[in-house]
């Protein structure tokens, strides 16, 4: 039987793949917590259902041992969220999950594709702010971004209005400002 990775071990295998949110990884983490919950009130539900004359002693001070660390009556929900912060708290505290990482490494996968106004909803979601300094690097270079998302998809001005709309909603489902939408449609970029 495969031995499953503890509340820790899990936060710590889910921060190795990649920067996670203090938010996404709590959710993370519960859903663990709560399938472990669930898998413990299984092998007890199994356990109970077999007559306890039969099995040898051993077995059943290993059983019972399995049902006092993983009893779900035992283990209500409030108390799963706080064994979840407390390993949250623990692994912020050890650096291993940083907000301040998981903002940069962020800016760096969606700056490339997506406006000021996307990325700032996607950090939104997850519970957490870009420093001053990063959002004004973004704003520095919306215009660049956005020529560049053009160029990559259209690569030449629109010929007519149609056309010119279907680049704008483009553009704006990618979460470039009006403006900045306005410019590169109509070619007034600064390239």
């Amino acid at each position: 039987m495969k031995q499953r990775l503890s509340l820790k071990g899990r936060g710590l295998q889910l921060l190795a793949q990649r920067e996670h949110s203090r938010l996404e990884l709590r959710r993370k983490l519960l859903a663990h917590a709560r399938a472990e919950a669930d898998a413990a009130a299984g092998v007890r539900a199994s356990v109970s259902e077999v007559a306890v004359e039969d099995r040898p002693s051993n077995v059943l001070a290993q059983e019972g041992a399995l049902l006092s660390e993983a009893s779900p009556e035992a283990e209500p929900s409030d108390d799963l969220h706080a064994r979840v912060d407390a390993v949250l708290d623990w692994l912020q505290a050890h650096r291993y999950l940083s907000e301040d990482r998981f903002v940069e490494s962020r800016l760096h996968v969606r700056a490339a594709r997506f406006g000021n106004l996307r990325i700032r909803q996607e950090l939104a979601q997850h519970g957490v702010e870009m420093s001053a300094e990063a959002a004004q690097a973004l704003r520095d270079t919306e215009l660049a971004r956005a020529h560049a998302v053009w160029q990559r998809k259209f690569g030449r001005p629109a010929a007519d209005g149609t056309e010119r709309a279907r680049q704008t909603r483009f553009l704006a489902g990618r979460g470039f400002s009006g403006e900045v939408i306005r410019r590169v449609v109509h070619g007034l970029d600064d390239s």
